[in-house]
């Protein structure tokens, strides 16, 4: 088989979509590399694990339009002459949309979808960005003639707010990158502790800053746990970012709230691996990432309760409700000093884990190809 992804994202994020885009091409190339992928992106770019992904696997190639004006009609319309051209068998679109034109090519399609976040919470989104997510993803579930969902959450949403019948949604988990896994602190995690200026003791949080994320919540939790406690965040800065360090001033925690930006990819698995507790507040995802990046590196969890986060964590974590802060200074003063506890939840972790192989993950995105052949 020829089969053809759209990696706009996998060249150009390095986060979410990005890390979803590189880790199907990934298992994809390691455990089915008999077969022929190909990237196409509207650009080539220095994103350094993709160039690492190219230059390891022969089987994978990457794409880049001919003589393209418009690199956003390109991917519209333009990209389904490219794949017609170059003999592709099927087209998957790992980021909520596909090619507009891709049903009149004859080549089969796929499309991931990773959550319908704006439908819920509208209030977060301006009004052309719903109407344009909204219209991409109904019409990608429309034509395509398999959906993958990441979780069990978005599959219920896309039967729920497009009307799709459940038999054409399959659920393909995501799995994390390898890098987090548990270890001995050695000099990297040295390193990367002086660089950053990490606490001695603290409770992690990783994704962007903003309202949906809540991490107002766990600043408020801080002010009620002990002060050798101190809270990293890292991710995007956005306008909320700054609401989290007033509320942080006013609690009078403003000097163990720590804020990190840009941080590469390379030296999140060490401020995983040196963290106490790893908190996910957030009111509603898709799936979940950094739940599984935190077990892998061996922390104990605390997440929300409300949507897919339960799915993600399984019995690996103690579950909250998003702002009920008194519950999660809880859960988390329980997992910071409660030596069995903590040591169980992350033996329950570790053993959640084992459903989010990266093989059988590959083989049911192979076994979806093969099926439309």
């Amino acid at each position: 088989m020829k089969i053809a992804f759209d990696a706009k994202r996998a060249f150009q994020n390095r986060t979410g979509l990005g890390n979803y885009s590189r880790y199907v091409l990934s298992i994809l190339c390691t455990y089915h590399r008999d077969e022929e992928y190909v990237a196409y992106a509207p650009r080539m770019t220095d994103e350094p694990q993709m160039e690492r992904l190219l230059k390891e696997h022969e089987c994978l190639k990457a794409a880049f339009p001919r003589k393209c004006l418009n690199t956003a009609l390109w991917r519209i319309h333009g990209i389904s002459r490219d794949l017609k051209r170059d003999g592709i068998d099927i087209f998957h679109g790992l980021s909520g949309e596909l090619p507009l034109t891709i049903h009149k090519t004859g080549i089969r399609s796929v499309v991931t979808i990773h959550d319908l976040i704006f439908l819920h919470f509208p209030e977060y989104y301006s009004l052309i960005d719903r109407h344009i997510y909204a219209y991409k993803m109904r019409r990608a579930c429309q034509m395509a003639d398999k959906i993958v969902a990441i979780s069990e959450c978005t599959k219920r949403d896309i039967v729920h707010f497009f009307d799709i019948k459940p038999e054409k949604i399959v659920v393909v988990y995501q799995g994390c990158d390898t890098a987090f896994q548990i270890s001995d602190k050695g000099s990297l995690d040295e390193e990367v502790c002086k660089r950053y200026a990490l606490p001695h003791r603290y409770i992690l949080s990783v994704g962007s800053i903003e309202e949906r994320k809540n991490a107002l919540a766990l600043v408020r939790a801080l002010s009620l746990l002990p002060a050798e406690v101190h809270l990293v965040l890292v991710g995007k800065r956005t306008p909320y970012t700054t609401r989290v360090e007033s509320e942080a001033a006013r609690l009078h925690v403003a000097e163990r709230l720590h804020v990190l930006t840009n941080v590469p990819f390379s030296d999140l698995p060490s401020i995983y691996r040196q963290a106490q507790v790893f908190a996910y507040p957030s009111r509603y995802e898709g799936f979940g990432i950094p739940i599984l990046e935190a077990q892998r590196s061996g922390l104990p969890v605390v997440a929300a309760t409300g949507s897919c986060l339960e799915e993600a964590g399984g019995k690996g974590a103690l579950y909250i409700h998003p702002d009920d802060a008194d519950a999660m200074a809880d859960a988390l003063q329980r997992l910071l000093y409660d030596e069995h506890l903590r040591k169980e939840t992350m033996r329950l972790g570790q053993q959640h884990l084992e459903q989010f192989n990266e093989q059988q993950q590959a083989n049911q995105l192979h076994q979806i190809y093969q099926s439309l052949l």
